[in-house]
């Protein structure tokens, strides 16, 4: 049985770790292929439109919001006796299946597109702000709280950046996240608790 948990938490913090690079290197491989892409003017979601650079992009939230779906599972277990930590990891949850659904319904859905990427824009720092939290308010791992917390401050502020397209600041939203998920990842593969109450 603890065996298997074991099993079960590596499983998750490989996840973890492994989402980020995973998704970039697909949208950059996808950006690479669109020289009409402008990281000033466009949003990501404009490659998940038509051909094999629309395949190249939706697989690559539908692929991450799968592993990061599994390294949310992971988290709730990890945080199962603290209420925010529970919380901030189905909010998490939620938000990894909302990063598969903007690549399963891309922008030639319509409306449909737009909502499932502003839900997952607003769930994420929502999710990292609640696990910070935890972590800060009653656990011995202080210093992940506030990465946690730092990451969904970054989520949020990126947007308040002069633009005209979307793209920055989608990328750098994602970036912060990336960096929260493969820290803690290489702590739940390493088998870490990062949550102990006093």
């Amino acid at each position: 049985m603890l065996q298997s948990k074991r099993m079960k938490m590596k499983m998750a913090g490989l996840c973890g770790v492994m989402a980020p690079p995973i998704v970039f290197s697909l949208i950059l491989a996808a950006i690479s292929q669109s020289p009409w892409f402008s990281w000033t003017k466009n949003a990501l979601s404009d490659l998940g439109v038509q051909g094999v650079v629309a395949t190249l992009f939706n697989s690559s939230l539908i692929l991450g919001g799968l592993l990061a779906l599994v390294f949310a599972v992971g988290l709730r277990e990890n945080l199962k006796n603290q209420l925010l930590g529970q919380i901030g990891s189905l909010l998490f949850i939620l938000d990894a299946a909302a990063l598969s659904a903007i690549g399963v319904f891309p922008e030639t859905v319509g409306a449909l597109h737009f909502y499932v990427s502003v839900t997952f824009f607003v769930l994420l720092p929502l999710s990292l702000l609640f696990i910070g939290g935890a972590m800060i308010d009653k656990g011995r791992n202080r210093s992940l709280g506030l990465l946690s917390i730092l990451a969904g401050v970054v989520a949020v502020a990126v947007w308040a950046l002069p633009r005209r397209g979307v793209a920055i600041p989608e990328a750098l939203s994602g970036l912060s996240a990336s960096t929260w998920s493969m820290i803690l990842g290489f702590k739940l593969f390493r088998q870490e608790t990062l949550f102990q109450p006093n």
